[in-house]
């Protein structure tokens, strides 16, 4: 046996290398003893990314932009904005509008006016979009400037675009901007495909990403939107599963997709299928970079929105936040695995949890997208759909879901998403809630919870405001969220869980448009404030060398 021998110099210039720490101490009793670290801690995140895809390229669409960050970040120097993400050149129309409403002269016609010609330079929206907050600032998101920049955490910042050439954005926050720091989209279309409202919450960038829900039937148009955030490009499969399987349209359809730096690629899901498919779900998986991914779905008949990703698979899984007054709800469930799942559906509204009338149990086949009807299942009462394993528990396998839900009669029906979501660790932040037509739904599946509710100063002014609201176990509670004192504008929404159980929740807003009943929903998983920090402690069996 050969054994390194150092002085006790040399040790520590050794460890400061290993561990990055220069000072020594005696590991303590525990470590010495071979019992287990103590558990990670939570600490701020010092750097956050999102990406908010293209809004809509049609010429009657009105976006509404706002960003925040919470106060509590480490430090006192950072940033947060976004830059405009270039457009990849595609073979597929930019929207389901690009062949319709043309003038003469061949320009798209919005509400019967000649729209005037952009004259800015490649990557320029060609107009300047409004961005107001306390300081009254403007800028130009096609120029390079940063867009939505923050000037102190616990502010939000707003703006508004009528471009149909407004690109999708990436950004980073760091230092104290980055804890919580969250951007929501909301856009309004008055005619066409996909008219209503369609709002998403920007994401941050990841490798894999579930859309159950998803469609390439005749009446849709879904769009996959692919958008890199960094600088080397990434290269994207992407699969289609129906109901008997895996979709084939074509060798090489969907895979190899690749997203150049700084860039979107949307991508038009039924180029992926041999026929229409009225209920698919999709998988994205970047071979190599990330991406962040969102589906826009557009309906001829009725209206559309923004379908975010589901959380990653999991035995049981929690949809929140279903109006009271949903007139359908369409349930779409995959296991990704090899296994099948059988799983118990609840229903968690106002009193507790019950079972949907013939659909108290669904079996579910692997690689299969199962979808079902659950038709008015609400009856009045806001609630959330809670699919737990009928057996196995923990050892369950994986599911996927999300719920399509209409809300309207007739030809005056529109549409939202509700993915499954992940719950309220500690803190979940939305942006842009409006001071009206505004619902935060509250789940706690398990035992019952307590969480506080923080209204931000309005975009314009005003002083938060924070509440307590108690949730019942196995029960969701809708509320009409805090407003700002003296609030002017949009404001954001903090729901901090105080006790108990886990809590799920989404934020829906609505506006009548026309009478249509617009509206589009939002969940609320935990905002990525804190990182998991492992605590860690000197071993000098390092530094031997043992043969």
């Amino acid at each position: 046996m050969n054994r390194t021998v150092l002085s006790f110099g040399a040790v520590a210039v050794a460890l400061a290398a290993v561990t990055g720490v220069a000072a020594l101490s005696v590991p303590d009793e525990a470590a010495q003893g071979g019992e287990s670290v103590k558990a990670a801690a939570h600490k701020p995140v010092e750097r956050s990314t999102l990406v908010c895809p293209q809004p809509s390229s049609s010429d009657v669409a009105e976006t509404s932009y706002e960003a925040f960050t919470p106060k509590g970040g480490p430090g006192k120097k950072g940033s947060a904005a976004l830059y405009p993400a270039e457009r990849a050149e595609t073979d597929t129309p930019q929207s389901p509008d690009d062949d319709k409403g043309d003038t003469k002269d061949g320009k798209k016609d919005k509400g019967g006016k000649e729209r005037k010609e952009d004259k800015g330079e490649k990557g320029d929206q060609g107009s300047k979009e409004k961005q107001k907050g306390q300081d009254g600032e403007t800028a130009d998101q096609g120029s390079g400037k940063p867009f939505l920049p923050l000037s102190s955490p616990g502010t939000p910042v707003t703006a508004d675009t009528e471009d149909p050439k407004a690109p999708a954005l990436t950004g980073t926050a760091d230092g104290p901007y980055a804890p919580g720091w969250t951007v929501q989209q909301t856009t309004t279309i008055g005619a066409g495909s996909g008219r209503g409202l369609q709002g998403t919450s920007c994401t941050a960038p990841d490798t894999s990403f579930w859309f159950p829900g998803a469609s390439t039937a005749e009446d849709r148009q879904d769009y996959v939107h692919l958008t890199n955030p960094d600088s080397t490009s990434a290269v994207v499969d992407l699969e289609l599963y129906g109901k008997k399987g895996k979709e084939k349209a074509g060798q090489g359809a969907g895979e190899g997709v690749t997203v150049p730096p700084h860039s979107t690629v949307p991508v038009l899901l039924s180029t992926l299928t041999a026929e229409p498919v009225t209920n698919v779900t999709l998988h994205v998986t970047a071979r190599t970079g990330r991406v962040g991914a969102q589906v826009q779905s557009s309906d001829r008949k009725l209206g559309g929105d923004w379908l975010p990703p589901a959380t990653d698979p999991s035995p049981g899984v929690v949809l929140p936040g279903i109006p009271k007054d949903a007139a359908s709800v369409r349930l779409a469930v995959f296991v990704p695995g090899d296994e099948d799942a059988d799983l118990k559906v609840k229903l968690a509204g106002r009193s507790g949890l019950i079972s949907p009338a013939g659909y108290e149990t669904l079996h579910v086949k692997a690689g299969m997208a199962t979808t079902v009807d659950l038709k008015d299942l609400t009856k009045g009462e806001a609630g959330s759909l809670v699919l737990s394993p009928a057996e196995g528990g923990e050892d369950a396998p994986g599911v996927v879901a999300a719920a399509r839900v209409l809300r309207g009669k007739g030809g005056k029906q529109e549409t939202a998403f509700i993915p499954a979501t992940a719950p309220v660790h500690k803190r979940a932040t939305a942006a842009g809630t409006s001071a009206t037509g505004a619902t935060l739904a509250l789940t706690a599946p398990e035992a019952g919870a307590k969480v506080r509710v923080t209204a931000s100063p309005g975009s314009g002014g005003g002083s938060p405001k924070s509440t307590t609201v108690t949730i019942k176990g196995h029960t969701t509670k809708a509320i009409t969220p805090p407003r700002p004192t003296g609030a002017k504008g949009t404001y954001a929404l903090t729901v901090e869980r105080v006790s108990g159980g886990p809590v799920y929740g989404s934020r829906t807003l609505e506006r009548e448009q026309s009478g249509l009943p617009a509206f589009t929903v939002q969940t609320l998983p935990d905002d990525r404030s804190t990182v998991a920090v492992p605590e860690s402690a000197q071993d000098l069996s390092v530094l031997n060398d043992d043969k």
